[in-house]
């Protein structure tokens, strides 16, 4: 009987222990199960991220595999960031540019209009890629690119500590609009600085490279962290502004907007008025150049579609007594006709015209440069003018049957498309009074 027991007993903890086993066994298998969705998803949160550009780096693009991407329908965008070509070759307009899916109402601060003037225009057309652009001189280095997220060539000011100044000078009004497209790089911490200055005529330098160059000036700093505006004169205290809101965005395109009038200093970006600095500028500084300044600035970014134009133009006046304003300040990407959000201030200020007037009816006419095919130009002249008019109706409450939409594409040129900066004032939308 003894022994029976004692065989009981060790059957008994025999079975508990290849329970154990076995219970282990599972709960190491569901582990392991469970080890594998979570890694699952987490690849596939990896792979969204990387195929969202926020985890990308700046790298030369593979020609073989762009070529492949190319004929499988995947070579916008790609999955690998921001790539970089120094390389020419057949480039559709626009074909990279993002459609917008932000409506104009989230715009709301951008109260800056554009006037009928177009006083300086950069994209770096008329550069070859891998050359530095012929305008422009540096104590560094840099080169005109291409890259996989937008159309158009960029400036990459790839120059350690580097400066680079626009050769030539600029009459600055009173009151003007400084607009421009910049791509952070991924390691971009404490930015690039946008200078303008009023150059001394005792002391003039082809490469202003000094920290506080000219006479008079005014440091815009474009950081990661948010802005920083320096205004300075000869032995003046600096007048100084600073914001954190909205900055820029690494690896993605920004599109800046800088008001100045008189002293004032308005910065707009991503929909907000960033910064709005009533005495930012000394009454006495006259700026006459600008330049990008890389100071301790450790990052590469690359720049595009640089534009000056005039400022606050009394649109009210010319539409009632001239019949007619020519708007710079209608924005569309590249080859498309989608109305961009930046042109909320204009937009708006064509509604409240109509609203005070209500029985006004206007003709929207979309004029395009001499680039690309004359029937394509025609085309899309006429598209973008008849998207003017739905954003007024649907997003300023305007009635349709008051406005009419045409197109003349590249036919009425205001002058010879012979230079970056003259077609930049072919491209416009013109609002005709009938």
């Amino acid at each position: 009987m003894k022994h029976f027991l004692i065989f009981l007993a060790v059957l008994f903890v025999s079975s508990i222990s290849f329970a154990q086993i076995d219970i282990g066994g599972k709960i190491k298998d569901k582990a392991q199960e469970r080890l594998e969705n979570k890694t699952d998803k987490t690849i596939d949160k990896g792979f969204d991220k990387t195929e969202e550009g926020v985890n990308g780096v700046f790298k030369k693009k593979d020609k073989e595999n762009d070529k492949d991407k190319n004929k499988d329908g995947e070579g916008e965008g790609g999955n690998e960031g921001v790539v970089e070509d120094n390389e020419s070759g057949d480039e559709t307009e626009g074909e990279a540019a993002s459609e917008n899916t932000v409506k104009l109402e989230s715009y709301s601060q951008y109260d800056f209009i554009p006037g009928d003037q177009v006083l300086f225009f950069e994209d770096f057309s008329q550069d070859a890629i891998g050359d530095f652009p012929a305008l422009w001189t540096s104590n560094s280095s840099g080169e005109v690119k291409t890259v996989n997220i937008a159309p158009g060539k960029w400036f990459h000011l790839n120059g350690e500590d580097a400066t680079y100044c626009f050769s030539k000078d600029i009459a600055f009004p009173d009151n003007y609009i400084i607009e421009f497209d910049i791509i952070p790089d991924a390691v971009y911490g404490r930015g690039i600085m946008f200078t303008l200055y009023q150059t001394d005529p005792d002391n003039m330098h082809e490469i202003e490279d000094a920290l506080y160059p000219g006479l008079y000036g005014l440091h815009i700093t474009l950081g990661a962290n948010g802005w920083y505006t320096k205004g300075y004169g000869e032995t003046k205290d600096w007048l100084e502004g600073n914001a954190s809101k909205n900055p820029v965005v690494k690896e993605k395109v920004n599109h800046v907007t800088i008001w100045i009038q008189k002293r004032r200093v308005r910065i707009y970006h991503l929909g907000a008025k960033v910064l709005d600095v009533p005495t930012n500028i000394y009454a006495e500084g006259k700026f006459n150049r600008f330049r990008f300044f890389g100071w301790d600035c450790n990052s590469f970014p690359l720049v595009t579609n640089i534009k000056v134009t005039t400022a606050a133009p009394d649109m009210r006046s010319k539409l009632l007594t001239e019949g007619k304003i020519i708007s710079y300040g209608i924005y569309f990407d590249s080859g498309k006709d989608v109305v961009k959000s930046e042109s909320r201030g204009s937009l708006n200020e064509i509604a409240n015209i109509l609203k005070e007037n209500p029985d006004m009816r206007i003709k929207v006419v979309g004029h395009t440069d001499s680039d690309g095919d004359d029937a394509m130009n025609l085309d899309l002249s006429k598209r973008r003018a008849a998207n003017v008019k739905e954003a007024l109706v649907k997003d300023f409450a305007i009635d349709g049957n008051r406005i009419e939409t045409d197109g003349s594409g590249e036919s009425q040129p205001i002058g010879p498309n012979d230079s970056v900066e003259n077609k930049s004032k072919n491209r416009r939308v013109e609002f005709l009074k009938l």
